[in-house]
């Protein structure tokens, strides 16, 4: 038994008390299956016994020494694993949290912090190494450091080090084989051993979410990529203006001419306008392609590279519920992963005190203490990601040991940074970084010449050879966000929510609210950036303080929120948060399009318009929503197409009837996703620069600055995509929605103009641009799914496949497939309420998901509802390792207790923590 624990009575495993046989007999042949397997080659011959699998997983039930503890915590699991922890005191709650989360899901919290660290190298091999140097010029580790030393709150870092205190409670006395069953397989290459856990560890993961949440960076660099290409009329059809007929979050409310604050009862003036002045460049070069290359590269723990990152939240007064109190519902939408992002977890407080404060429940990271989305005893909140502009690249003039600013020569500050590399030799690399941030253009060869052949103004300098490229982002300034993290663990009404959410300034979210008073509310938060001038969609130039940003960013007293507004409901799913028309500060110009904003708005309204009362299973079934609004603006078009080929037309009339909606079993919606596809890729996809499409995917484009074969005329040259599939365009997203929409009056557009390819005709409208892709569609099914039409199914194109982040997706290749699970053929799709996304430039597969879903019961607390995307277990041969997966794949909620007798009468295994 390790060193700093005594079982005193119980059982260890996961699996106890009344968690049924069903599951036990399920996780002994898991068990066998990975043995026989390890013993079958994984591992390089090495045997592999039950007993080595079977090490790491956690005592449940019974009790344990916890060395630090003032008095006794209990740990109370239901039958799917889930914890619920009490104590008497706020030292005690969070050393209890953090040891429990060790004891399920440390692997994980080890790899994120070397991750958020860039010390992926020490753990995993020279080949993390330019990841390593990309996330070490960016410094998150830096920053999380300085924001504990000097920003955070005493009371945030005596929670912080209780939690580290907890977690190296569990490591004492373990091998890396006793914590997780990776550490096992990782030792046959490596002698890792993990170090002690930080309370900077558990603060540089907010860096990591906020990276992934960061907005508009990725569209600033397509649109600088897309002038190789295009030129700025075509780039402006791609990312058309907000359509306001898509409802913004705050439909009301301006800041007030008489208090400079945001009054939601104050009328905008007139004079507000929304025009912005474009920075002196108009963009980059396709070099530039080199910083989307390493950014693919970069661990993207929320999403792919942000791209798709949503959410939906929303909330309804108890006027209009059956309960008589609001109903918030929350579903982030996030990349899939194994094991989930998110930790089910209760932290109770058996007395609320001034030294035990909380009572609280709901979702949180592993590695963090406190509780990030849920509710206590008096609030409930969740988040969706607001996607303000909070970076921007900026064009740095270098020369020698500094850069140009204002006509003169700047040092750079420098630091010099170490990577050890398991099994290899360190590697020194050195940051630059100007007054617009770290230079992530050294960790490119090419990037260092990034800029060379882009067009800016006659007083831009000699661009010699080329301009350096600069990121500022409001991440990297100490900030309080941890501090937040608590504050709303606390919160007991608006005026303290709204309080805590000023403290959460990156990244920034859209913060809804509900309390037992029958109170509802949203609240912007966010530290976002005041331009000099420009509007952030392309890089600007750094040698100019008539560019960069203002000292301060915008006051929170002057961000949108709202307060019971008289329509009784409040929505937000990535959509505009205000009309920018009524609005002074610009908070980004790329928001989601609000395609699964407007139809949560209108499945509410419609329901309280009609009369009735919106009830928990209501907010369920709309989670669920599978509506496909592109389908309902094409397919009557599309059928009428006369088709003349027998086979196409037979998957035509797939179409007839069809009422829009993505289940799983559907073929109209297989073939209507599969004609959207192929209705992208010739309008669009094939007129974009390499750099965006997929890769692999080779064209014969006309001859410009790009560089391959050229054909037998010389008028064309091969050119093959660079990008991942997960991050390529057009992914088929509410912004191609609005791209089509506004060019659907347009039929003669060029954009509808498609060259001769093959046996496929030349089309010069939009009509026959359909039908091309109405018969390409047709091909491209039969090959995956088969000739016979009423075999076909959405689900069997768009299918889930849960990975484990590490093992799961570089090792062994039978390694991988025994700690990865799946494939689940899903319904919904992109840009649905259901947001099961997928990338239409890189096919039909899942690449993310509501990551979770809860339906808040606001003051009948126990009847609230929950569910995870995976289990509560990091072990990968658990019974809750994926035990929420079916459930979650079905749409289906767990009871979700709260109070003391609920909890006590789902408590299936306890374990009691003593001094």
């Amino acid at each position: 038994m390790p060193a700093n624990t005594t079982a005193s009575s119980g059982t260890t495993g996961s699996a106890g008390g009344k968690t049924g046989r069903k599951k036990g007999r399920r996780a002994r042949l898991i068990v066998i299956v990975l043995v026989l397997a390890l013993v079958a080659g994984i591992g390089y011959g090495a045997f592999w016994s039950v007993s080595t699998v079977r090490a790491s997983y956690p005592q449940t039930t019974g009790s344990l020494k916890l060395d630090g503890l003032d008095g006794n915590v209990d740990v109370k699991r239901d039958s799917y694993g889930i914890p619920q922890l009490y104590a008497d005191s706020d030292t005690d709650l969070f050393r209890a949290q953090g040891f429990v989360q060790a004891q399920d899901r440390f692997w994980e919290m080890d790899v994120r912090r070397h991750m958020t660290a860039g010390r992926l190298s020490e753990m995993f091999g020279s080949g993390q190494v330019e990841t390593d140097s990309f996330l070490r010029t960016l410094g998150w580790r830096k920053v999380a450091q300085e924001e504990y030393d000097t920003v955070l709150s005493a009371d945030t870092k005596k929670n912080l080090q209780a939690y580290a205190d907890g977690v190296n409670a569990y490591l004492k006395g373990r091998d890396g084989k006793d914590i997780s069953v990776e550490y096992a397989a990782l030792g046959f290459t490596n002698d890792y051993k993990p170090a002690e856990w930080t309370p900077v560890d558990s603060v540089a993961w907010l860096k990591a979410m906020a990276w992934d949440l960061r907005g508009n960076m990725q569209d600033e660099i397509d649109r600088s990529l897309m002038t190789s290409r295009l030129d700025k009329k075509q780039i402006e059809d791609l990312y058309p203006p907000y359509s306001y007929k898509h409802k913004p979050i705050v439909s009301e409310g301006a800041i007030s001419s008489v208090t400079g604050k945001f009054d939601p009862d104050a009328t905008p003036s007139d004079s507000i306008g929304s025009d912005t002045v474009v920075g002196a460049t108009e963009g980059l070069n396709t070099q530039l392609s080199s910083l989307s290359d390493t950014l693919d590269q970069i661990p993207a723990l929320l999403g792919p590279n942000g791209t798709g990152i949503g959410s939906n939240s929303w909330v309804v007064s108890g006027n209009y519920t059956t309960t008589g109190k609001p109903l918030l519902a929350n579903d982030p939408h996030l990349a899939p992963q194994l094991p989930s992002l998110w930790y089910q977890m209760g932290l109770h407080c058996r007395q609320i005190s001034a030294t035990c404060q909380y009572d609280t429940a709901g979702y949180t990271f592993s590695g963090m203490p406190g509780v990030i989305i849920g509710h206590n005893q008096d609030i409930a909140w969740g988040f969706t990601n607001l996607g303000a502009d909070v970076t921007d690249l900026f064009l740095e003039k270098v020369s020698g040991d500094g850069y140009l600013y204002d006509g003169k020569v700047k040092p750079f500050t420098v630091r010099e940074e170490t990577i050890k590399v398991a099994g290899g030799k360190s590697r020194h690399i050195t940051v630059r970084e100007t007054n617009n941030g770290p230079l992530v253009s050294d960790r490119s060869s090419e990037l260092e010449k990034v800029g060379q052949k882009a067009p800016v103004a006659n007083a831009a300098p000699d661009r010699a050879d080329g301009y350096a490229v600069a990121l500022k982002w409001t991440a990297l300034d100490p900030g309080h966000s941890m501090d937040a993290v608590f504050e709303l663990n606390r919160a007991k009404d608006f005026p303290s929510f709204r309080k805590a959410a000023e403290h959460f300034e990156v990244p920034s979210q859209n913060l809804i609210y509900a309390d037992t008073k029958n109170n509802i509310g949203y609240q912007a938060p966010g530290k976002i950036p005041v331009r000099v001038q420009g509007d952030g969609t392309m890089p600007s130039p750094g040698w100019s303080s008539a560019y960069g940003w203002k000292k301060d960013p915008v006051p929170f007293d002057e961000l949108p929120y709202e307060y019971n507004p008289k329509r009784g409901y409040i929505v937000t799913a990535n959509q505009a948060v205000i009309d920018e028309k009524k609005y002074p500060h610009l908070l980004t110009k790329d928001w989601g399009y609000g395609s699964r904003s407007q139809r949560i708005n209108d499945l509410v309204e419609s329901k309280i318009k009609g009369g009735g009362k919106i009830s928990t299973e209501d907010m369920q079934k709309m989670q669920m929503d599978n509506t496909s609004e592109i389908a309902a603006l094409l397919v009557p078009e599309l059928m009428k197409i006369n088709i003349s080929d027998k086979s196409v037309r037979e998957a035509q009339k797939l179409l007839e009837g069809w009422d829009y909606t993505q289940e799983p079993d559907s073929a109209a919606a297989a073939y209507f996703n599969a004609v959207w596809r192929n209705i992208l890729k010739l309008a669009f996809g094939d007129k974009l620069p390499k750099e965006l499409r997929v890769k692999g995917e080779c064209l014969y484009v006309p001859q410009a600055d790009s560089s391959g074969p050229v054909d037998e005329q010389g008028k064309l040259v091969r050119e093959c995509g660079r990008r991942d599939a997960d991050t390529a365009q057009p992914d088929g997203g509410d912004r191609w929605y609005q791209v089509v929409k506004d060019l659907m009056d347009d039929p003669k557009s060029d954009w509808w103009k498609s060259p001769e390819r093959g046996r496929d005709e030349a089309t010069d409208n939009r009509d026959q641009l359909f039908a091309r892709a109405m018969a390409d569609a047709r091909w491209e099914l039969t090959a995956k799914l088969g000739k016979d039409i009423t075999t076909w199914n959405w689900g069997r194109l768009h299918r889930l496949t849960l990975k484990n982040q590490t093992l799961g997706t570089e090792g062994p290749g039978l390694l991988q497939r025994v700690l990865n699970r799946g494939p689940w053929n899903l319904g919904g799709g992109e840009a649905a309420v259901n947001a099961t996304g997928w990338n239409a430039a890189g096919g039909y597969d899942v690449v993310w998901v509501p990551s979770m879903r809860m339906v808040v019961n606001v003051g009948d607390w126990d009847k609230s509802r929950w569910i995870n995307l995976t289990g509560a277990s990091g072990h990968a041969f658990s019974a809750h390792y994926t035990d929420q997966t079916d459930k979650w794949v079905n749409g289906e909620l767990l009871d979700w207790s709260f109070g003391t007798n609920a909890v006590a009468g789902s408590t299936t295994d306890t374990l009691t923590l003593k001094p």
